[in-house]
Order: C-alpha cells, then structure tokens, then sequence
C-alpha cells in the first residue's frame, strides 16, 4: 500500500553539511555586551549585522562574526554565510561565541593589521 511508509523511507540519511544561516541582526547578547561593558555607541551597535554558525558541544552555543554591512559593501564582498569571511578577516569587528542558555557571551575585537 502506497500510503504505508516502509523501513527504507522512515531513515534517510541527513546531509553531513549543516546549511548556515546567512547575515542578520546582531544577537542581543553580543549588542548588550558591547554597548554595556564595551562602551560602544548604541547606535552604531545596533546598526551591525553578523553571521552565526552552531557550535558542535552544545546546541544552545554559536560562534558568531560581527560585521559592518556598508564597508563589507564598499569592498564588493558577498557575505552568504559564517565561512564568506574565511578569506577576509580583516573585515570582522568582533568574533567569538555565545550561549543562549546560559547567556554567555565570549568575544575578542579584530583589528586590522
């Protein structure tokens, strides 16, 4: 019967690759964290964009990549995803990683060489 599922159609392998997101808004908790502590202009911060990807030790943790849209712009860079700034780090303000669980929040500025 067609609409009985059998053995081979209930497990279907997943892709290996997980697809990642492509550029958004900043995380509020990386947000907060630079206009709180870091002292940064609320206004710029929240002008940021950044790229995420899940971190493999827990599926609440991100590693995530800080951007400014209208320099990557400028360059004529196409940011897709996490890895488009594999070959151009120096247009990363600030890296690092987050846990929206227990709402930590580890980054590092970038700075240009």
């Amino acid at each position: 019967m067609f609409w009985k599922k059998g053995p081979e159609k209930e497990e279907q392998p997943k892709s290996e690759v997980e697809k990642l997101p492509g550029p958004r808004s900043i995380e509020e908790l990386v947000g907060r964290h630079l206009v709180v502590d870091l002292k940064q202009n609320p206004d710029w911060v929240w002008q940021l964009r950044s790229v995420v990807r899940r971190i493999a030790v827990g599926k609440h943790r991100f590693d995530f990549r800080v951007f400014d849209a209208a320099k990557v712009a400028t360059k004529g860079v196409k940011v897709k995803d996490y890895t488009s700034f594999d070959n151009y780090p120096e247009l990363i303000l600030y890296q690092g990683w987050f846990d929206k669980v227990s709402m930590e929040v580890h980054f590092e500025e970038k700075k240009a060489a």
